[in-house]
């Protein structure tokens, strides 16, 4: 690659990767977390303008997940099979148009239809993404480029926040209500990034144009070695269906669920939470900075800390689980709404801090189309969590009476995720024991 050290070399040809992919990857997905949050925000003034009670309009934004969890996989399949660029560009451009539609939402079921076709739209986006860093980036840089994506889902609840919660007051404009605003301001980006993914994002290391023969030679080699160690250790069959019935990718999905349920139970609930302190729509969005702000932190400084061989991911999963458990407790047993958002604004970056260790599981035992395959389905089937948190969410708040009870949910969930993690770890550890006796052996 160069005449300087192997790892030198290394590492200069993965920074400037990420320099040259991460940020138009990390756009993507910063323009999607907001077309998928701006539902918490529009719910505002849309339940008294579609005349929906709380769970009703839980159930129809829910329906996003089903769309995703039906179409997850045929996409991310069409993405293996016509390359990143052109698959992202569709994907980005029906959901936009979709988004935009919803502003004309003129009754209940209109609303459901609309969010089963959001759903549809942009399945395979992020499962997409996961499986296109592995054609790039080798896997002891995975975790680092994860937490750059990552930050993008955070920056969208930041910066989508503010932006919502003053369109809600801006009512009146052109005749539209504040949450019609919301919805057209919002679907327009990825309208718009269409054409920007469509030239600007590589297809895979040979095709792109800003790398040596030599870098391409090494990345290739590289990461074909890997996938062949991979396809070594790891029994597969012949049908690429088959992968979705793979022990080890349900139980993924459900580990995953977990984390689903509590990301968007949180980002579901919180404005109607801050809302419940009596303040004004701009006033919510600008509180609604605070969490996310800190989980951008997190993910942009705490992954690259975490590269390199042995179980850090695993270990750094199961703490930020378990203070999860603790910052979302409090935020419904502490005495004051003060020190209740304190500790929601330490849970945000607990939740969001598993999602790019979490990503680094999958690609141990699935290559190829059927890591394509296989990852889809682990998303598509954990994000069932989001369909189940804004049913349970609302069903929950108005059960108990409470604003605050939903944020047991996560405190729950979180605790499950915790306990699973401890048995990953304990067969990671027995696995590393076996893997050195039998090299001492030999």
């Amino acid at each position: 690659m160069s005449t300087t050290t192997p790892e030198i070399a290394e590492s200069r040809l993965i920074n400037r990767l990420a320099l040259r992919l991460m940020p138009l990857l990390g756009l993507l997905y910063l323009v999607a977390y907001i077309d998928r949050s701006n539902i918490s925000f529009a719910k505002l003034q849309m339940l008294g303008s579609l005349g929906l009670s709380e769970v009703a309009y839980g159930l129809g934004a829910s329906l996003f997940f089903i769309g995703y969890l039906i179409f997850e996989v045929p996409s991310n399949v069409m993405l293996h099979k016509y390359g990143a660029p052109r698959w992202m560009a569709r994907i980005m451009f029906t959901w936009g148009v979709v988004t935009i539609l919803l502003a004309f939402t003129t009754n209940a079921t209109m609303f459901y239809v609309l969010r089963f076709l959001l759903g549809a739209s942009e399945a395979g986006l992020y499962p997409g993404v996961i499986y296109y860093l592995t054609l790039w980036f080798p896997a002891r840089h995975r975790v680092r480029m994860l937490g750059y994506f990552t930050v993008g889902s955070s920056l969208g609840n930041m910066l989508g926040a503010p932006v919502c919660g003053w369109l809600l007051d801006k009512g009146g404009l052109a005749g539209l209500e504040g949450w019609q605003l919301v919805f057209i301001v919002t679907g327009l980006p990825s309208v718009l990034l269409t054409v920007v993914v469509l030239f600007l994002l590589p297809a895979s290391p040979k095709e792109a144009k800003f790398l040596s023969a030599d870098e391409k030679t090494w990345l290739t080699s590289t990461l074909g070695a890997e996938r062949a160690q991979i396809k070594a250790s790891v029994a597969t069959r012949d049908s690429l269906l088959s992968v979705l019935t793979e022990p080890r990718v349900i139980g993924m999905a459900l580990y995953y669920m977990m984390l689903s349920i509590s990301v968007y139970g949180v980002s579901y609930w919180l404005p109607t939470l801050v809302k419940g302190f009596g303040v004004s729509n701009t006033t919510n969005g600008l509180l609604n900075i605070i969490p996310w702000l800190m989980a951008t932190i997190v993910l942009a400084w705490l992954p690259s800390r975490l590269r390199g061989v042995g179980n850090r991911a695993l270990i750094a999963m199961l703490a930020s689980a378990l203070l999860g458990v603790v910052c979302f407790a409090s935020a419904v047993f502490l005495p004051t709404n003060t020190l209740r958002f304190i500790a929601l604004c330490f849970g945000a970056p607990c939740m969001y801090l598993l999602i790019p260790c979490f990503w680094t599981l999958p690609p141990k035992f699935l290559f190829g189309a059927r890591a394509a395959a296989g990852i889809a389905a682990i998303n598509s089937l954990g994000n069932i969590g989001g369909f189940i948190a804004q049913n349970l969410v609302p069903w929950v708040r108005q059960t108990t009476g409470s604003v605050k009870a939903p944020m047991l949910i996560p405190a729950t969930c979180l605790l499950v995720f915790a306990v699973v993690t401890v048995f990953i770890l304990r067969r990671d550890k027995s696995a590393r024991v076996t893997q050195s006796a039998v090299a001492v052996t030999e």
